[in-house]
């Protein structure tokens, strides 16, 4: 299987025990990072040919990753 960048520990690299225990305990949050997992494989997807999208498409996963990505980080600050 091919590498897929972004994923949440290499966004936070310092934060991983702390991913790691706030999906055991949070529902929230390892609904976001389930969500964000999602979105950005088929970010990856996209980007990598295996599945064809439009450049719009594209750009709505990215930014949908992204307000995911803000949201996590939010999450990891508290």
């Amino acid at each position: 299987m091919s590498h897929t960048p972004h994923e949440l520990a290499e966004e936070f690299p310092e934060a991983v025990e702390k991913i790691h225990t706030l999906k055991m305990s949070d529902p929230h949050f390892a609904r976001l990072a389930d969500e964000y997992h999602e979105v950005n494989r088929h970010i990856h997807r996209h980007e990598s040919g295996v599945e064809p999208a439009s450049e719009t498409h594209e750009t709505e996963l990215r930014k949908k990753r992204l307000v995911l990505k803000d949201e996590i980080f939010a999450m990891l600050q508290g």
